[in-house]
Order: C-alpha cells, then structure tokens, then sequence
C-alpha cells in the first residue's frame, strides 16, 4: 500500500509519500495553489497516477478544545472533493501541533529561515502522514 500524505494550507499544499511497503514517509513536494482548488485536485490526480497511490491521509486542523473551525471545515470540503474526484479512501488525520513539530525538527539540523519556508509545507504532510502510519500499525 502506497499513501500520499497532504497538508491543505491557506496557499500551499504540502505533500509526502510512503515507500512503497508503507511502513515510512517522506517529503515529497509543494504545491502552491492561491485557493485554485480544481488546479490543485488536478495536480494532486497526476501525484496519485504516477507514483501508484492506494490511499490519501490529509490532516484535519482543529482548535486545541477539539473544536473544528473554518481550516478544519475547508479540510472536510477538500477531502470530499479528493473522494469524487480520485475514488480514493481519504482518512482524516489530526494535524494539531504539526507545523511547530516541523519548525522545530528543521531548526535542530541547522536549516536555514529560507530553507525552512520553502519545505515547512512538505515537513507537515510528512509528519502528518507517519503519525497515521504508525496508528495503522500499531491496531
């Protein structure tokens, strides 16, 4: 099993994979996409056509009360689109604290504020998409 992991921003949308025994993820890539939503499906089905992916993890935002606000709402939208378009199962994931855990990670091994905008994104996914992995696993 092949999964994609995604982490649905206000412009961006960061991306990671899982080897292919979907045991590990990894950083994949970007996607910048300024609210173009049926641009960034589009991308997203050519992600899933070339790298063979089974399953689709995209984080859910929520309120550190539980409660899901307006980021969390457009996630739920995102992931019934991602359904009809792809015919895919898209599992929500929480994503509370992800992008911090991703800063702080990029900040240990030296990398540079620039360097760091640039893959934060693509960190998140990877960290999203791993903390869903490892509950699959463990069940």
């Amino acid at each position: 099993m092949r999964y994609l992991g995604l982490d649905l921003g206000s412009k961006t949308l960061g991306v990671a994979i899982s080897d292919p025994t979907g045991l590990i993820a990894s950083t994949y890539k970007t996607i910048r996409h300024d609210e173009e939503y049926e641009r960034l499906l589009e991308e997203v089905r050519q992600i899933v056509q070339v790298e063979a992916i089974d399953e689709i993890v995209l984080g859910l935002p929520k309120h550190m009360n539980n409660d899901i606000g307006e980021k969390g709402n457009l996630s739920i939208w995102f992931k019934e689109q991602l359904e009809n378009t792809l015919s895919l199962p898209v599992h929500l994931e929480d994503e509370r604290l992800t992008t911090r855990q991703a800063e702080t990670i990029l900040i240990e091994n030296h990398t540079t504020r620039k360097k760091r905008k640039k893959v934060i994104d693509q960190m998140a996914a990877t960290i999203i998409l791993q903390s869903y992995l490892d509950k699959k696993r463990r069940v």
